[in-house]
């Protein structure tokens, strides 16, 4: 389920990526170190809600293609009620750290002031009591991905009136929500497992199947969705909480794991019980154009994530392969089902960290993070990422957020980089000024060498941007022809770094080594 690390499913993901760089370890034999402690039945199915007419929309109306997406691990961000904390080591890998909804709300100008508009947090159901042990330490869920109650949220999150105020603090900022919610299955040991043992394929039981949507990922216990019962029943939970607190929308966890029918009742559901506009954000492992058109052509949700993304990106900038090969990977991504969105990473809490993968060097990812906001997609800022926490191997790639001088805890004292926020925050706020960079087209100006130049262009607006990369470690030109889009337009401004170029019949670029440039028209 993750990539690289034993195969306990710690995290919003299916089965293991084309090419892993460690195998699963994890055996049928991992239950809880502690016994489950004893719970109420779960709530009987409830009859379909009516539809009802969608809600007033509280956040901008905006394109989801113009969107800047952060994802926060709750439990890692901010804590802001100590009282909810799990007793025990706050410090270690697999512990609870403290992070919670209060904390988070608190903290959320963190977010609005580097420019992003929309938020993924992780899921907040009430977790397994216990910890497992399969990864080598005592690990519990603080990820939120073990749910033990559909119908609970966990109390170290916060209430549910916690959660309601975050959703309403991100709308009065301009910021959406997105709830990252799991059908395929509970956390280990799960009181469903007792309650509803019909419910579940386990190991326990020797009935996990071998294909996709039959398979216990990470030995988790697999919901069989395929029956009309659990699929009621654990929608009937998600849209429930969806109406209560308002979030904008789900992030769909390990989608390929159940089959298409249930997503389309899904997508239907959620469209006549929240709203039309109620968006659905796919994990599919592995995904890409390819990959996510069986789930984007039938219309069972609005985005899947292009796991491409980061290994084209960190090889490009590290040299590897020509720039043409790049150019026709970001072309490539232009194909994506009309209607429909990619939305990519740099580092999630399911891979390595980018920065990790770079060896900490910041010009390269400077570069990375220049390629993800100015391609095609929804951006995913992984929390942290923009100030320079590494991310590393798991676990290390679920860090505390660095909050330097700041004493918000559980990252109180661990180094920011503020010169790489403010690198960020300059890029995000050029994309949300230039429509070409999330909805326009992608042309190739120059692939000869290191510096790579390409152009976003705009139909609708007539915006037109032109990117160009310097990969090399010395300094790199190139001269393309004068863009059409500026056809008549006396300058051009370096959006990015300043200053400014007039018109003629070529542009001319000179890029130090490792270094960006993004033209457009001087406002």
């Amino acid at each position: 389920m993750l990539q690289g690390l034993v195969a306990l499913c710690l995290a919003g993901c299916a089965t293991a990526p084309p090419t892993p760089t460690k195998p699963a370890t994890e055996s049928a034999a991992t239950q809880p170190a502690t016994p489950a402690a004893p719970a109420p039945a779960p709530e009987p199915v409830k009859e379909a809600a009516p539809a009802q007419p969608a809600p007033e929309k509280k956040e901008p109306a905006r394109p989801w293609a113009d969107e800047v997406l952060y994802f926060v691990v709750v439990d890692r961000f901010a804590d802001g009620d100590p009282t909810n904390n799990e007793k025990g080591d706050l410090t270690a890998a697999g512990t609870f750290h403290g992070g919670d909804l209060k904390g988070l709300t608190a903290h959320l100008d963190e977010l609005s002031s580097l420019g992003v508009t929309a938020l993924w947090v992780t899921p907040l159901l009430k977790q397994i009591p216990g910890f497992v042990t399969g990864s080598g330490f005592p690990d519990w869920g603080y990820h939120g991905y073990w749910a033990d109650d559909f119908h609970a949220l966990d109390p170290r999150f916060g209430t549910e009136a916690d959660f309601k105020a975050l959703v309403d603090a991100a709308h009065a900022r301009g910021i959406r929500v997105l709830l990252d919610v799991v059908y395929n299955h509970p956390g280990y040991d799960s009181r469903y497992l007792k309650d509803h043992p019909d419910w579940l394929r386990s190991e326990g039981q020797g009935t996990c199947g071998s294909d996709d949507v039959t398979t216990c990922v990470a030995g988790l216990p697999d919901f069989k969705t395929e029956r009309p019962e659990v699929a009621k029943y654990l929608m009937d939970a998600q849209i429930d909480w969806a109406k209560r607190s308002g979030v904008d929308g789900f992030r769909l966890d390990t989608v390929k794991h159940v089959a298409h029918d249930f997503w389309q009742e899904h997508r239907r559901r959620t469209r006549a019980e929240i709203s039309p506009d109620f968006f659905l954000l796919g994990e599919v492992w592995g995904g890409d154009v390819q990959v996510l058109a069986p789930y984007f052509t039938p219309d069972e949700m609005d985005a899947g994530f292009d796991f491409a993304f980061q290994g084209n990106v960190l090889g490009f900038i590290q040299g590897r392969g020509r720039a043409v090969a790049f150019d026709h990977y970001l072309q490539s991504r232009g194909k994506v089902t009309p209607g429909h969105h990619l939305a990519h990473f740099l580092s999630s809490h399911d891979v390595d960290g980018a920065l990790h993968q770079l060896q900490g060097n910041v010009p390269l990812f400077r570069l990375a993070a220049t390629l993800q906001l100015t391609t095609s997609g929804i951006p995913v800022i992984y929390y942290g990422e923009e100030v320079g926490r590494a991310g590393g191997d798991w676990p290390a790639n679920r860090g505390d957020m660095p909050w330097g001088r700041q004493a918000v805890r559980p990252g109180a004292g661990k180094k920011r980089d503020e010169a790489l926020r403010e690198y960020y925050k300059r890029l995000i706020a050029i994309r949300r000024a230039h429509p070409a960079l999330s909805r326009g087209t992608h042309a190739a100006l120059n692939t000869e060498g290191d510096v790579y130049v390409f152009q976003r262009r705009d139909e609708a607006s007539g915006d037109t941007v032109v990117v160009a990369v310097n990969r090399g470690k010395t300094k790199g030109t190139a001269s393309v022809p004068w863009p059409e889009g500026w056809t008549g337009v006396a300058e051009v401004e370096d959006l990015l770094n300043g200053g400014r170029t007039k018109a003629g019949a070529t542009l001319d670029l000179a890029l130090p080594p490792l270094s960006a440039r993004i033209l457009g028209r001087v406002p």
